[in-house]
């Protein structure tokens, strides 16, 4: 949530805090879509992108290209390898699966939609464990948190998918919108992260 100091329009400011929020949030999605390229790299591009977006909520930090490559940095190039090797390897299964399921096999529609739920609670999952602030310090247990907050939080389970439902459509409808998408996708995504925490703090 932006302050109640930024909140107010400086003198000659042609755009408020939220615009330039709105436009750091794009600016994240690019870098966000250029670093995740090699595919192996998505999950800390991901996560930098959230870092920097969480920063520009809550503490009011400009999204910097600086800032971003150093919370790239900060997950390292070794285990951010491993982490987009076992998201590839997870895909790679997923769709293995989908097409064995499609192959005319005895119970293959009950298996295709069983794959299916699998494969998007796992990509709920994924989207919140990359919006970890602890994951620079190990994905592991971030992935543990981050399943203990979904199994917590299903209303805001749905709000991910539902949020990546959208970027589905728009990048079906338009899909020269592909570089921008990253950054909506991890605001929503670290927006439903604050609003949980919010609520447990408020609850305890």
């Amino acid at each position: 949530m932006l302050s109640p100091a930024r909140e107010r329009r400086e003198p000659g400011e042609l755009f408020g805090p939220r615009f330039s929020l709105f436009a750091d949030m794009l600016a994240v999605g690019v870098a966000t879509a250029i670093t995740a390229v090699p595919l192996v790299t998505a999950p800390a591009a991901l996560a930098a992108g959230s870092a920097v977006l969480r920063g520009a909520i809550r503490e009011d930090r400009p999204a910097t290209l600086g800032r971003y490559v150093a919370e790239l940095r900060s997950h390292g190039l070794v285990r951010s390898v491993l982490a987009g090797l076992t998201v590839l390897a997870a895909l790679a299964l997923v769709g293995v699966d989908l097409m064995l399921a499609e192959a005319g096999l005895p119970g293959a529609r009950p298996m295709s939609w069983t794959v299916s739920a699998v494969a998007a609670a796992a990509l709920v999952v994924g989207l919140r464990t990359a919006s970890d602030p602890e994951a620079a310090r190990g994905w592991l247990p971030a992935v543990r948190r981050a399943a203990a907050r979904s199994a917590a939080d299903l209303p805001g389970c749905a709000l991910i998918a539902a949020a990546v439902a959208g970027c589905v459509v728009l990048l079906w409808m338009l899909p020269l919108l592909a570089p921008l998408l990253p950054g909506p996708l991890m605001f929503a995504v670290t927006a439903v992260e604050l609003r949980s925490a919010s609520s447990c703090n408020d609850e305890g």
